[in-house]
């Protein structure tokens, strides 16, 4: 759950100033009032007391009516959803129980297994490291589970697949320290506590080695939202959305005052040396396991992560001969890794992400993280977050590696003989082992009226039973120094059911050929399917074929003009050449030649004068309006509710009807307001929607209600599992209508670019295809239960660092439309999303919110997206402005509070942008669960029910004290005549 963002509560003051400063005078001006009437100036004690009664009665009327203001204006929506309810049945708990467990079950991988040392052949287990007593279940923000719900722990987990654990180990770590540190946006500690080897005594040792001649060591690393992992532990502090922050390495004892820490876990060494980063060993761990190995030959490897850790020390050690990979495992997963470790469970998962053996020489090892523009100091901004004054400064950050990311670099690299593979990669894409062993054989492919088909027949040749994956990849022709592709570019992929030893299961096959073609950005400007013959196979992993045949292109198509993809609801051309890169990225001509250059640090930290002049934030926005534009009709009387659009096509002649029901207030309110759900429409008989946040969840950050969570993305990613990923979406739909929630602000789909993003945990893969397929299936699970998922951050939202510090994102066409934008694409044409988060970032040098090519060219007249986008949340920031987002296609602002969200500008064409920036969210709300039986029952807000009794019980009171007042004037105005 997200926590109280210190920021938010300033604004929030702001937003009811006026009320606050108009309560404040009423009782001033009372108060001087009451002063003023005393003995000296109003001699009569009946007129005196008369006069004090009726001021501080009508200042009781006044401050009522301005809390009434205020409770009803800008508070409105934060007190709708502090009031919102549901709760889950224990049927859908028990399912989703269930489900998480089965996620977990096949999203273990299993990268390494010498001498068969799994499954386990005892029941006794010494559990080492001290992750293993706080395992990671999800993530920081809005990835963060609720604590409503038990959690399964990894020791209680082994302990319910029938395995007995050391306890004197566990409580010796838990003795050391209880709780992992915490991160939150405000402040990071990224402290991995561990016991110094030395504090582990004789005793202890001698006993494990009684207890068991096997020990498992579980490592773990935690990632999260608002900052990304430190890549250098010498300054944490330049991971933060924000821009830099101080940063400081203590001993283990010692306090800092500093926004990001590191506790070394001795005052005898530095747990990191200079340079080193948190996805590598500490010297605590590196200890510990030097202490493990040299005490027992039966080592498995546990890593609890969602990023990729850097796993070279493994081939240190002969006695480590089994390694796991078990991402976050949400609130009941871990169930799972005890059933893999005594082998109730067959693993089958297999990596979303590349293990590297050296990070600093990845493509992107350069050009991530904290970088500031030294040119841009007039566009600055000074803004507060979590209790800081802060200073930001336009920020940016170049994709220079173009399409080469993840498994695309290392195995074209490969192939064009420019890296030694074995070296630089020691687990590939796709890679994963089992407790038996199958055979796949390829039927013939076919390729026919543009469609590529087969069939893969896979029989278990083992002695247990197990799941095994098929992965599709092409090999496309290429041309030295023409369009850049990739060798290896996975496809498509089907797991198999259980299979029994013998039993065999045939899989089908088949996609487009428009689907391996390329991007031309340069000449065609238009998608290219080059002639020439491409390799289709059948892998193990990225790196290993299994087997391999030829589709044969005989000429080359060029997707232009009305001769598009058929997926394509329009023509596709180049919609970025105004922002195109001015820096070189890598290329695979003549063997990545460019290599040392291309991904050398930025060569300038200077914005480019051209389009520095674009540039646009708070300070020099002004809208431009169309002389020609009417204005559209509003507050008109056509008796037409909301409902009756349920199931209607978005182009219905009944929309317009029902649009010029709306007045500009109402407009205004829908858009301006719609964080966590979109306001009530009192003139469409349109009820208040709620939205809630969580990638793996459903959170409520308002009310703290919140449901099961379920693994990671990553998880979901690693079983490779369309039906699983279906049945994540579904089971989320159905929590979702329990709750009286319509939309979910998830599945989140942006890139593993590299393995320190701090977000990697709720995002999918490195890979655009299968975060693609696993987001459709997650989005049309949800759809199917009738709740609309946001599917976010769009776009190029792949590194906390800078967020929302202006962070400018630089990336070539190409890799833009076949990398980044590829599972936001795949998850509006084959999930059916009707809802979209666009991304903090800027995409160049403009805020992706506001950026008209992406959210209208591509998104809706590319992709025919139907629906609305709102933006990510919006704080202001100093560059997001309601204004500029819907005239560029966001028609939503998640926000609960007023400030730049509120459109301000009455002309013509500003009306006609809310006009349509209503109709694309009433269309995805109005098709939502809420109305699949006519009209919703319109619920008045608990909280109005109590305002409403405690605003009769004070007018009565009002109403007592005047008749109270006046009759005692009266009585004494009596006695004094007489």
């Amino acid at each position: 759950m997200l926590g109280i963002n210190f920021s938010d509560v300033i604004s929030t003051l702001q937003s009811i100033s006026a009320q606050l400063i108009a309560i404040g005078i009423t009782i001033v001006l009372a108060l001087l009032l009451t002063i003023a009437i005393n003995k000296r100036t109003v001699h009569n004690q009946g007129v005196r007391k008369l006069v004090h009664s009726q001021t501080w009665i009508a200042a009781a009327v006044a401050t009522i009516v301005a809390l009434s203001m205020m409770l009803f204006g800008p508070l409105n929506t934060m007190l709708s959803l502090l009031s919102g309810s549901g709760t889950l049945t224990e049927e859908t708990s028990a399912q989703t129980k269930e489900l998480a467990t089965d996620i977990e079950r096949e999203g273990i991988v299993m990268l390494k297994n010498d001498s068969d040392t799994l499954p386990l052949n005892t029941k006794n287990v010494n559990v080492f490291g001290w992750a293993s007593t706080n395992p990671i279940y999800g993530g920081t923000g809005s990835g963060s589970m609720n604590d409503q719900y038990p959690t399964t722990s990894i020791l209680q987990g082994m302990a319910d697949a029938g395995l007995k654990t050391n306890t004197e180990l566990s409580d010796f770590y838990t003795s050391y320290r209880a709780d992992r540190p915490a991160n939150d946006a405000g402040n990071q500690d990224w402290t991995l506590p561990e016991p110094p080897a030395s504090t582990y005594s004789d005793e202890l040792i001698a006993n494990a080695k009684s207890f068991s001649n096997t020990a498992v060591v579980v490592l773990a690393r935690t990632g999260g939202e608002c900052f990304d992992l430190p890549s250098n532990m010498s300054d944490t502090g330049k991971n933060r959305q924000f821009g830099p922050g101080d940063s400081a390495i203590t001993g283990p004892d010692e306090s800092s005052d500093a926004v990001s820490v590191y506790h070394n876990n001795s005052a005898d060494y530095n747990d990191f040396e200079a340079g080193q980063g948190y996805l590598e060993l500490s010297k605590s761990e590196r200890d510990m396991i030097d202490l493990v190995t040299k005490n027992f030959d039966n080592v498995v490897l546990v890593y609890n992560g969602a990023n990729t850790l850097n796993l070279n020390f493994v081939d240190d050690y002969a006695q480590i001969k089994s390694v796991l990979w078990a991402p976050p495992a949400g609130q009941t997963g871990f169930t799972a890794l005890g059933e893999v470790l005594a082998g109730k469970v067959n693993p089958s998962g297999r990596a979303t992400d590349t293990f590297l053996r050296d990070f600093s020489a990845a493509p992107w090892s350069n050009n991530f993280g904290q970088f500031q523009y030294s040119n841009m100091d007039e566009f600055a901004v000074d803004t507060a977050f979590a209790g800081q004054d802060l200073h930001v400064v336009p920020s940016f950050v170049n994709y220079v590696e173009d399409i080469y990311v993840g498994y695309k670099y290392y195995e074209t690299a490969d192939d064009e003989g420019a890296i030694d593979y074995d070296a630089v990669v020691q687990y590939p894409f796709g890679y994963g082992l089992s407790y038996t062993t199958f055979d796949q054989s390829m039927g013939d492919v076919t390729y026919k009226n543009g469609a590529v088909s087969f069939d893969v027949t896979v029989t278990n040749t083992g002695d247990a039973a197990g799941k095994d994956t098929v992965e599709v990849f092409y090999n496309p022709p290429y041309t030295n120094g023409g369009i850049e592709k990739a060798s290896a570019n996975l496809i498509d992929f089907e797991k198999t059911k259980e299979l029994k030893p013998g039993e065999s299961q045939t899989v089908h096959i088949e996609f487009q050929d428009e689907d391996m073609a390329s991007y031309d950005a340069d000449n065609a400007r238009a998608y290219v399917l080059e002639a020439g013959n491409y390799g289709i196979s059948i892998n193990a992993n990225a790196h290993e074929s299994i087997a391999e045949q030829t589709v044969n292109i005989p000429q080359t198509i060029t997707y232009s003009g009305d001769n598009h993809r058929s997926s394509d609801a329009g023509e596709v051309t180049n919609e970025f050449d105004n922002i195109k890169p001015t820096f070189e990225t890598l290329s695979r001509a003549d063997h990545f030649a460019n290599f040392e250059s291309a991904t050398a640090a930025p060569a300038s930290t200077e914005m480019p004068e051209q389009y520095k002049e674009t540039f646009v934030n708070a300070s020099n926005y002004k809208n431009e309006n169309n002389a020609s534009d009417e204005m559209p009709t509003t507050g008109a009387n056509n008796g037409v509710s909301l409902y009756q659009l349920y199931g209607k096509d978005y182009d219905d002649p009944m929309w317009d009807d029902l649009l010029d029901e709306m007045t500009f207030d109402e407009m205004n309110q829908l858009i301006a307001f719609a964080g966590y759900g979109n306001s009530a429409v009192a003139s469409i008989n349109k009820p208040r929607q709620s939205d809630v946040d969580g990638p793996s969840t459903l959170n409520n950050n308002f009310t703290g209600v919140g449901s099961i969570g379920l693994p990671s993305g990553v998880s979901v990613a690693n079983t490779f599992s369309k039906e699983l990923a279906r049945k994540f979406g579904e089971i989320i739909g159905d929590m979702a209508r329990e709750m009286n929630v319509t939309g979910w602000y998830a599945p989140a789909m942006n890139i593993h670019r590299t393995p320190y993003a701090g977000r990697n945990f709720e995002y999918f893969s490195e890979d655009g295809v299968l975060s693609g397929i696993m987001a459709a299936q997650q989005v049309a699970g949800a759809r199917s239960r009738g709740v609309y998922p946001f599917i976010k951050h769009f776009a190029l939202n792949d590194q906390e660092t800078n967020r929302v510090a202006m962070l400018c994102t630089w990336a070539n066409e190409q890799s833009m439309r076949e990398t980044y934008f590829k599972p936001f694409e795949l998850a509006v044409k084959d999930g059916g999303a009707t809802a979209v988060m666009s991304s903090f970032n800027y995409v160049g040098n403009g805020y992706s919110s506001a950026n008209e090519n992406m959210l209208n060219g591509v998104l809706r007249d590319e992709w025919g997206f139907r629906g609305f986008v709102e933006t990510d949340y919006f704080g202001g920031f100093g560059y997001q402005i309601g204004d500029q987002a819907i005239r560029s296609g966001n028609d939503a602002m998640l926000a609960t509070i007023e400030g730049a969200n509120v459109i301000t500008d009455h002309s013509a064409t500003s009306v006609k942008a809310m006009r349509t920036a209503s109709h694309n969210i009433l269309y995805t709300a109005v098709n939502s669960w809420l109305y699949e039986n006519g009209q919703p029952k319109v619920e008045t807000p608990t909280w109005q029910y109590i305002y409403y009794t405690v605003v009769t019980v004070l007018a009565v009171a009002l109403i007592g004290l005047e008749v109270l007042a006046i009759k005692r004037f009266l009585k004494r105005r009596a006695a004094r005549e007489q």
